[in-house]
């Protein structure tokens, strides 16, 4: 299998937008928050390389043509939040704090998880950045001492997850302020987040945004200091 898909320098390409797409109609179906394009995808994929014993590296050949397009897509989340520009400067002072009281929650849930199950400071490290899009994540994972291959797998992990619990935790929350739901789509999920904070509304999907790269930049300047603490 390995040597047929070194042939195809597409088929990891087209498998992928397969399992996408192949992913949305389940999506659709299921009508359910639960069942996430992206994580129906993933399985999928993982799935077909467990089964068939397809070496990562051969199947990435590719699918990395899909990254690409990362660049423009990360770009383009601007124009909701170019749309929204006098909401944001309306509620500068709270999205900031928000954002902040994001990024000290998730460095205080790692720390305490890490001495709970008495974890080493590399691991620590490695999770510190989970919440931010992943070219930030690998950079700054890196410069504290982390594994960015363990810190790649944990971004992912989160985002899936954050962007598949984000409407039942919004309702089970009774969160309905828009400017909410987005701060916290993008503080927690990053780049995964913000698409599912895109599908509830303009707004929410404008704030996600920010919070995304607000929460980039300023986890790359304290996670330094945060890394200290173990």
């Amino acid at each position: 299998m390995n040597e047929m898909l070194a042939k195809s320098s597409y088929f990891g390409l087209f498998f992928g937008l397969l399992m996408f797409w192949a992913g949305t109609k389940i999506s659709a179906r299921l009508k359910n928050s639960l069942a996430n394009p992206l994580l129906i995808a993933a399985g999928a994929v993982i799935l077909f390389l467990v089964t068939f014993r397809v070496d990562y590296e051969t199947f990435n050949q590719g699918i990395a043509h899909l990254t690409y397009f990362l660049t423009p897509a990360t770009v383009a989340l601007a124009i909701p939040m170019y749309r929204q520009v006098s909401l944001l400067q309306r509620n500068m002072k709270a999205i900031l704090l928000s954002i902040l009281s994001g990024i000290a929650a998730n460095v205080l849930c790692i720390l305490g998880l890490c001495l709970l199950f008495g974890l080493d400071a590399e691991l620590y490290h490695s999770l510190l950045p989970k919440s931010v899009t992943t070219a930030i994540a690998i950079g700054v994972s890196s410069e504290i001492g982390g594994v960015p291959s363990l810190t790649v797998a944990a971004v992912v992990i989160t985002g899936l997850f954050g962007s598949s619990v984000a409407r039942i935790v919004c309702r089970v929350c009774r969160i309905k302020n828009p400017v909410a739901i987005g701060l916290a789509c993008g503080n927690s999920a990053h780049a995964i987040g913000t698409v599912a904070a895109l599908e509830i509304g303009e707004i929410e999907g404008a704030m996600s945004g920010l919070a995304m790269v607000v929460a980039g930049v300023l986890t790359a300047v304290l996670a330094p200091f945060a890394a200290g603490l173990l």
